[in-house]
């Protein structure tokens, strides 16, 4: 049997990732402000000699977000994680305490970078902007499919870590609507490039 040629993919990968437009970039991010920007907010920039001013304080909350067996399943698809619970409604209801599906706790996550390009705080004049890493993840309440979810990010702190180099860390709660528990929470580290 033939071996697929790894190589080969990542040359595709990164010449197709190599042809991506400003139209393109510009249309993806439209995109993802549809989904996440709150209609009566905008995301908070402030110039980097503001950063300290916002540390301990609210920075942004996205729109409700909606949590589709659709969104689910394609989730499945992405990762190989095809556990009952998040594809099967009529397993779900019948063996766990659950009357449906509910999503992976790693889709909820992984929303993360979604809701942070409105929830974060940003730094005017910024170069780039990098995922450094996130700290104490809590799953505390599960997302049930048709429900609706959204960020709220609170700074925690800012570090300058050399000349141009600024460590953000940002409080996150995934909240659900009309659930007093929140589905997680977590600190997002973003490494910022001036």
């Amino acid at each position: 049997m033939a071996q697929p040629d790894y190589l080969q993919d990542l040359r595709n990968y990164l010449n197709e990732s190599a042809c991506i437009t400003p139209d393109m970039a510009l249309r993806n991010y439209v995109k993802t402000n549809h989904l996440t920007l709150a209609e009566d907010s905008t995301p908070l920039r402030v110039h980097f000699d503001e950063v300290h001013d916002y540390v301990g304080k609210e920075v942004g909350v996205t729109k409700w977000f909606p949590i589709t067996q659709s969104r689910m399943n394609s989730f499945a698809d992405i990762t190989g994680d095809y556990q009952f619970l998040h594809i099967d409604r009529e397993r779900t209801a019948r063996e766990t305490c659950y009357d449906g599906t509910i999503a992976h706790g790693m889709l909820t996550l992984s929303l993360l970078t979604t809701f942070a390009l409105n929830g974060s705080l940003k730094i005017r004049d910024t170069q780039q902007c990098i995922i450094y890493g996130l700290d104490r993840v809590r799953f505390l309440n599960p997302v049930r499919m048709g429900s609706r979810i959204r960020g709220r990010f609170k700074l925690l702190g800012a570090e300058e870590r050399r000349p141009g180099e600024i460590l953000l860390r940002h409080a996150v709660t995934i909240e659900i609507e009309n659930q007093e528990k929140p589905a997680l929470i977590a600190d997002w580290l973003i490494l910022a490039v001036l």
